[in-house]
């Protein structure tokens, strides 16, 4: 591998430095310097720096083939915090985040207004007792409206500035599936080599990538909108004006449509379809052939998706996961282990998330943890 001069590692290459640490818990830089193809002296600054502003620090030291051990060094968990907020339908989900992306703080209240986001940001913060000086921002995460839609989920948007102001860090905005991507990213100490998605499973379904270490985001903002792929070019009309999306046949709502059942007046989409998750994985065939149909049709869009983007991992996460995410992985890794296209170069591993329903969140924190400390992957970071 070539060699970077000193003068050129810049922000890329702190990101890059960053990244790789990340991903390897712990590490010499004598290995950072392999890995990264940077010089000894570049890998010296971005070392000493990162060190200087509490990002990474030393956890020992590893026996070398030359006799003289090697320091090792690691990230720093505790010493920044990220805050991020789901606004669901009536829920607003709050989550902080330390640097290696585990939680340390959670909360779910009733979604406030976009008023009260800010006296929101303040109460659970004061309630972990995290330093203040080090909450590196917050980010706010919303599905993404379809097309033309008058839907409000994107209002904190127009007043992320206003909302700046008045808690006095960075805030962010982002769509739920990119940021679960990220999150499951971060939170994995997956490799920036490696080419990684999400599969979103709510209401809707959504897709997130990270390539490089970075969130891949489209000309707009909007990419990863998987639910609005076709699968049937005669099928199903969709709101967003396709017809055959996969979301017609595979999200929490189509289940809940598809299954004829009548509830509560009082119940929601997504209590609705945790009755019938619940169900299936306790043994009612005809819940599971539900779920097991809406798998199938997944599989199909997220076989297209990993033959045109050659991703190497996938991870399904989302509220629709969480009871019955397994019957989803069932359906999704065989089917890509008879049609992916790259299956006979490299295996495409289907993993479930760890906290479906807090996703979306956690990648929010992430989003404002990885600006802060691997600028150049953010954009405004």
């Amino acid at each position: 591998m070539a060699r970077r001069e000193a003068p050129a590692a810049g922000p890329g290459s702190r990101a890059l430095v960053v990244d790789v640490i990340r991903s390897a818990a712990a590490i010499s830089r004598v290995e950072l310097a392999d890995l990264t193809g940077l010089t000894q002296p570049s890998i010296s600054n971005i070392v000493r720096e990162l060190i200087t502003d509490g990002i990474i620090h030393e956890i020992g030291s590893a026996d070398s083939v030359r006799g003289k051990p090697r320091k090792l060094i690691a990230i720093k968990p505790a010493n920044r915090f990220g805050i991020g907020f789901h606004l669901g339908p009536d829920t607003l989900t709050c989550v902080a985040v330390d640097l290696t992306g585990g939680v340390v703080g959670r909360e779910v209240v009733p979604r406030p207004s976009a008023s009260r986001l800010a006296g929101q940001f303040e109460d659970f913060t004061a309630g972990l007792d995290l330093p203040r000086g080090r909450i590196e921002g917050l980010a706010i995460v919303t599905p993404t409206p379809y097309p033309g839609s008058s839907s409000t989920t994107h209002e904190p948007a127009a007043m992320r500035a206003d909302l700046a102001d008045r808690i006095g860090l960075p805030v962010m905005v982002e769509n739920d599936a990119a940021a679960a991507a990220l999150g499951e990213f971060w939170s994995r100490r997956v490799s920036r080599e490696q080419a990684f998605g999400c599969i979103y499973l709510g209401t809707g379904i959504g897709a997130g990538f990270v390539f490089g270490g970075a969130l891949f985001r489209g000309a707009s903002f909007d990419a990863g909108e998987l639910g609005h792929m076709s699968i049937d070019y005669d099928g199903r009309p969709c709101p967003c004006g396709n017809r055959g999306c996969v979301e017609r046949y595979a999200s929490m709502a189509a289940v809940v449509a598809d299954s004829g059942l009548s509830f509560d007046g009082a119940a929601t989409t997504s209590s609705a379809y945790d009755a019938i998750a619940r169900a299936a994985v306790n043994g009612d065939a005809d819940a599971f052939a539900l779920l097991d149909r809406a798998a199938g049709h997944l599989a199909v869009a997220a076989t297209s998706m990993v033959n045109l983007l050659d991703l190497g991992r996938v991870v399904l996460t989302g509220p629709g996961a969480a009871l019955a995410g397994s019957i989803y992985a069932r359906r999704l890794r065989a089917h890509l282990e008879r049609t992916a296209h790259a299956r006979q170069r490299h295996p495409v591993l289907v993993e479930l998330s760890a906290q479906p329903r807090d996703a979306a969140s956690i990648g929010a924190a992430a989003l404002i943890v990885q600006a802060a400390v691997a600028p150049g992957h953010t954009p405004g970071a």
